[in-house]
């Protein structure tokens, strides 16, 4: 792995499917100016073809057929999803026979067949005989709130079912509630608005005068399945809830266990929505509820559809009996939540409004940064359709790029083909219907969209063999091989058969989105899934105020650079995947030449105080990432004279810059790889003096001078020698090893017989023999947990330009020296009361305050409340003190490299002793970070050491 991969990956995030500047890297001439290339790439604009055939014919039909009146007396076809009147039977034979001979028919199966909306989608109450005048009939759909004496247990259940089968219908004692609650639910979808007031003001008090809570059952779903104790899901258990008060995602939270296992098995939770007005019922009036499981989902990470009724009948009576306002209203919202989430599901239909929030944002923030017709083009999105809002969203998040329209099918979307048409005419999609319409460049991408057995028939088609065990990737390579050798209209002829009609996001469409996105999340590694963590309750993100007084890209052209570094990223990235020397090259000089160009603009804006965390958002700080990673490849090659220019490079241009340490280290290395040991020397003992140089890199320089600057070269010994040559306290111990080999884990048998890691061994070394010691193996973990909680109103204290969207974890400066600086009182303040003996005060009130809110370092399920409090209470306030001082002073440098083991053992209630230990297994060793921090520990008065495990002797027999 080269170094500076993995962090240019960060840099770059979600990889594009299109890169409008592509072009650029190969040019002959690499020294073309951002400015002008920005311009270029922004004034070409992607061209689109439009759907024709298949989708005007279709949507003729439709249109010709629209004799229903409303969308409520309408039918779906199975083929192509077409909205036909279901009063006119004609109507749906003629367009079926229709989708049947253009053979475009979907792979359904029976059962999926019969799973289709045939039905008209209004409720239809049956006629009712007057021997039945107390039981009215509706027909079945699934996921319908029902009243039913019957369905209290399993047996109950089956017992009806052959009703069921003949009528397709269920009892239901009184569908005034039904009737009442479906037209308040239409209303409000009409206007698109669910929030629980609207719903509150147009409910009818008669829907709950004749329903009977206890009779009344109705669907909802368990989610959080795979965190349940309990893997295996039976079909019609008895299930019955239960609440998580102490939950610490969600104090409403209402657990599903199986009946009679409350204590050791949990299924998973009801749905937040749901238990939010469900948990008051259960807390303040004491219901119980109980149901069944219906169906188990194909995906078991998918919701499981379950049913449930509450079971106090006595105390439902009393509380009817008593009129309580309180438990109508409770009782109302979760009906009005439950049928919400049956017509129109929340996880179905939430990416469509967060993607339009998304963007409205960016627009209201980021105006200047949009030319009026990108402005145009993504306003746009805010008017269409919703079935199109729903489809651009899904298309967007998936692989792609090229998709089947035959394939393209969502439950939320009810007419698809209808939804392409709109979006290509706006385009926001574009598509192929014949083989002159699939651009030469396009192929590969099409033929990606092909299976291995479509992909052989190819090949078949052209007369080639193949051989099956081959590689779908290669039978790629050698279609396309095969297109420019004379083949191109036969095989574009077949793929066109094969997949039908092909739709994409349009490359602007594309590139504008993308764009919108990073403006949002200011980084690469956030995407619309976020919202979803936020919506699901996985993910709560703390409270901060965002003060904005200086934007992150004053102009157009400074973010339009931005982009064009990222893009040369990627394809620097891709083109190291696949081996493509000469690309990679050209990149590494593409990088270089725009480093020159913006040097003075470097110079300035990362030296300021303020504005050094804002330079990460320039075009230059990552071009300096892809240098850096072309470092790495030059010494992979052994081409180090290549690397010691490239070094040099970054060193002149960027002053002011953390990463000097490792740049100066490298520098020094490559120098004596070239027998240049003079000026590896100089170059280490120059590094010294940069107030840049820090942490592990500082004592790598250090022991390089002293291993180098031996006399004749030197002969005066540095004043850090006696340092950095202290001894480190060693404990040796010794394992049964399962594998020692080189480059691979060791592993060990534990003191128990099961097999464990080094650190795992030594734990259990000191909570034995070693004194009795209780520890954890966190490494960096548990000290960024403390250092988290303790700092925690320092990490989201008002700040200017430091918080710009809710979905921070930290504020932007953390890593810069900035971050101190700016808060220098507020820290210095709160180390104070740690040194006097505040700490574990401040850990238990910032626990209990945050518990499960994200920040960064902080583990809230790994390090558990009783450990941090012995942790802190052992460590002391003043050693503590200087950890956090440290990692506040400078974050980047210090937040890893910590010892691995932090074990402690209390002397009484108030007061005990910790100790700090750096295990390593047989043939490894310190590295400089780690024992840049060892030594840093020594001096603030710890006890450290480093506990080396080796194999034990084999026993002779």
């Amino acid at each position: 792995m080269l170094t500076g991969r993995e962090s240019l990956l960060r840099v770059i995030g979600k990889r594009r499917r299109f890169l409008p500047n592509r072009q650029i890297v190969s040019a002959s001439t690499p020294a073309s100016t951002s400015a002008s290339a920005s311009a270029s790439a922004s004034t070409s604009a992607p061209t689109f073809s439009s759907l024709k055939g298949e989708i005007v014919e279709r949507d003729a039909v439709e249109k010709g057929s629209d004799c229903g009146g409303v969308a409520a007396e309408s039918v779906n076809c199975p083929v192509c999803d077409a909205l036909l009147p279901s009063l006119d039977s004609t109507i749906i034979n003629s367009h079926l026979d229709y989708c049947l001979a253009k053979g475009k028919k979907r792979k359904l199966s029976q059962v999926t067949l019969l799973q289709l909306n045939f039905s008209r989608s209004k409720i239809k109450v049956n006629s009712i005989s007057p021997a039945d005048k107390q039981t009215e009939v509706i027909p079945t759909e699934p996921n319908r709130i029902v009243s039913s004496e019957t369905i209290n247990n399993s047996n109950d259940l089956d017992s009806s079912k052959e009703f069921v089968d003949n009528s397709h219908s269920i009892s239901l004692r009184n569908n005034q509630l039904i009737r009442c609650t479906e037209n308040l639910v239409a209303e409000a979808t009409a206007n698109d608005n669910f929030t629980s007031q609207l719903l509150l003001s147009g409910i009818k008090e008669e829907c709950l005068d004749d329903c009977d809570v206890w009779k009344v059952v109705f669907p909802t779903s368990i989610v959080g399945h795979r965190y349940g104790s309990r893997e295996e899901l039976v079909p019609e258990s008895r299930i019955r809830l239960s609440r998580d008060p102490e939950n610490v995602k969600d104090r409403n939270a209402i657990k599903v266990h199986y009946v009679g296992f409350e204590d050791d098995n949990m299924l998973g939770y009801i749905p937040r929505e749901l238990a939010k007005y469900l948990s008051p019922l259960m807390d303040k009036f004491h219901l119980n509820f109980e149901g069944s499981i219906t169906s188990l989902p194909k995906d078991l990470r998918a919701a499981v559809a379950i049913q449930i009724v509450c079971k106090n009948v006595e105390l439902c009576d009393e509380i009817y009996s008593n009129n309580n306002q309180d438990f109508m209203s409770l009782w109302r919202d979760v009906l009005h939540v439950v049928e919400l989430a049956r017509t129109n599901p929340s996880g179905m239909t939430r990416y469509q409004h967060n993607l339009a929030l998304l963007i409205q944002e960016v627009l209201k923030s980021n105006s200047h940064l949009f030319t009026n017709n990108e402005m145009s083009f993504l306003e746009s999105y805010d008017s269409f359709p919703d079935d199109s809002k729903r489809l651009f969203a899904r298309l967007y998040t998936r692989k792609g790029p090229w998709f089947r329209m035959s394939n393209i099918s969502y439950p939320e979307i009810a007419n698809n083909h209808q939804a392409i048409k709109e979006l290509v005419e706006a385009g926001y999609l574009c598509s192929f219907l014949s083989p002159n319409e699939l651009e030469d460049n396009d192929l590969e991408e099409v033929l990606d969209v092909l299976n291995i057995d479509e992909l052989r028939e190819a090949l078949r088609v052209l007369k080639k063999k193949c051989n099956h065990g081959t590689r779908k990737q290669d039978l790629i390579n050698l279609l396309i091989s095969l297109s420019k050798d004379g083949h191109c209209s036969e095989l574009q002829s077949f793929v066109l058969a094969t997949t039908g009609s092909c739709v994409k996001v349009s490359p602007l469409a594309e590139s504008l989105i993308w764009r919108a996105e990073r403006l949002f999340f200011l980084n690469g590694e956030q995407d619309l899934s976020a919202f979803l963590l936020v919506d699901l309750g996985i993910v709560k993100y703390p409270a901060y105020r965002c003060i904005i007084s200086e934007q992150i890209f004053s102009d157009r052209s400074e973010l339009l650079s931005y982009e064009e570094a990222i893009e040369i990223s990627q394809v620097m990235v891709e083109s190291l995947d696949e081996n493509n020397t000469e690309l990679v090259l050209q990149c590494i000089d593409k990088s270089v030449s725009r480093i020159s160009i913006s040097s003075e603009e470097s110079k300035s804006s990362t030296c300021g105080s303020m504005s050094a965390f804002l330079s990460h958002f320039s075009a230059s700080w990552v071009y300096s990432k892809a240098v850096l990673l072309g470092v790495s490849f030059f010494e992979r090659e052994k081409r180090y004279i290549d690397a010691i220019n490239l070094l040099k490079q970054l060193l002149n241009t960027f002053t002011c810059d953390r990463r000097r340490g490792y740049w100066s280290l490298r520098l020094s290395v490559d120098l004596e790889h070239l027998g240049r040991v003079d000026d590896s020397l100089q170059v280490a003992e120059d590094g010294l003096l940069d107030p840049w140089v820090r942490a592990g890199t500082r004592i790598a320089l250090q022991r390089r001078v002293l291993r180098l600057g031996k006399p004749p070269r030197r002969w005066k010994i540095p004043s850090y020698s006696n340092s950095v040559k202290r001894k480190i306290f060693e404990v040796h111990i010794q394992g049964r090893p399962l594998n020692c080999k080189t480059g691979m884990k060791s592993v060990f048998y534990g003191e128990d017989g099961e097999r464990c890691g080094v650190e795992q061994l030594a734990l259990q070394y000191y909570a034995g023999e070693g004194g009795g010691w209780k520890g954890v193996h966190t490494e960096s973990g548990i000290w960024l947990t403390i250092f988290g909680i303790l700092m925690w109103d320092v990490l989201f204290a008002d700040v200017p330009n430091v918080f710009r969207t809710k979905f921070q974890t930290a504020p932007l400066d953390l890593e810069t020296d900035s971050f101190y600086e700016a808060r220098k009182s507020l820290i210095e303040a709160l180390l104070d009361k740690i040194v006097n003996g505040m700490a574990e005060e401040i850990l238990i009130t910032g626990w209990e305050s945050h518990v499960g809110t994200a920040c960064r370092g902080v583990n809230w399920e790994k390090h558990s409340l009783a450990d941090l409090r012995a942790a802190v209470k052992c460590i002391g306030g003043s050693c503590l003190a200087s950890i956090c001082r440290h990692l506040a002073q400078d974050y980047r440098s210090w937040s890893s490299g910590m010892p691995d083991l932090l074990v402690w053992r209390l002397h009484d209630c108030y007061s005990g002793e910790a100790k700090l230990v750096e295990v390593k297994g047989p043939r490894d060793r310190l590295s400089e970070q780690q024992r840049a921090w060892l030594l840093f520990l020594m001096d603030c008065g710890f006890n450290v050491e480093v506990c080396k495990v080796t194999p034990a002797p084999p026993v002779e027999t």
